[in-house]
């Protein structure tokens, strides 16, 4: 590996910042790299997760992908977390809304993360754990929405392991609970923040109300992941 702590990451010390934003999307990090940061390098290649470090507004900050589902996400937050001294990652993604609560381009927090994974077993609890962000974080994102005139909605999302899922109803079941939105990353990047010690929450721009039959049009994608990212940059 050379100067490189991982196998994962090409990136030397100090070629990341304490601050991660993390799509899932490679290209959509050299996207927000290459719109939102000034002087931005290319830090990581390997496997084309890419990763830039560059500057908003005097502060440095990294955008890395991080891949789809928990597996993916855990290795880069873990090693991110434990071999480049990074204090706190900001998962922004998209995400369908399964409550009547949310609309099209809301910006929900996640507050906490639900899952159906068995992700937590590693660490042989003796119940069972509660992933939540980091509450600092979160009411930042919160009050930078309202000062932006961007509505976001705090609470429970679901990180699901499972995209296409044999139960029908699965989602029903977890709208019954309160659950805000679904997506694939968020418990497992909680997970490793709170045995790390460092800080984490997730950002998700609604693209689309399952039960509802509504859909982001491609402009309106832009839009909306264009209001998250200025919450994300702001707070970072």
């Amino acid at each position: 590996m050379g100067n490189t702590p991982t196998p994962h990451i090409g990136a030397e010390k100090g070629q990341i910042a304490g601050t991660v934003l993390m799509p899932g999307d490679p290209l959509r990090a050299k996207f927000i790299a290459e719109t939102f940061l000034e002087n931005a390098e290319c830090i990581n290649t390997v496997r084309n997760m890419l990763g830039f470090t560059g500057d908003y507004q005097g502060t440095q900050i990294t955008v890395f992908g991080g891949g789809m589902g928990m597996p993916s996400v855990g290795i880069y937050t873990y090693e991110l977390f434990h071999f480049y001294d990074v204090d706190r990652i900001i998962r922004i993604g998209t995400a369908g809304t399964l409550s009547d609560k949310v609309h099209l381009r809301d910006v929900v927090v996640g507050t906490g993360a639900s899952t159906d994974s068995n992700y937590a077993s590693q660490f042989g609890l003796p119940g069972t754990f509660a992933p939540v962000a980091d509450f600092g974080l979160a009411r930042a994102a919160v009050e930078t929405g309202e000062r932006l005139g961007v509505k976001t909605v705090a609470g429970n999302i679901l990180s699901s392991d499972i995209f296409y899922n044999e139960d029908e109803r699965a989602l029903e079941k977890w709208a019954r609970m309160g659950i805000l939105a679904v997506e694939m990353e968020a418990a497992a990047l909680y997970m490793n923040a709170a045995r790390a010690g460092k800080q984490a929450l997730c950002l998700l721009t609604i693209s689309d109300a399952p039960f509802r039959g509504e859909s982001l049009s491609v402009e309106d994608r832009q839009i909306g992941f264009t209001d998250m990212m200025k919450i994300a940059l702001e707070i970072a």
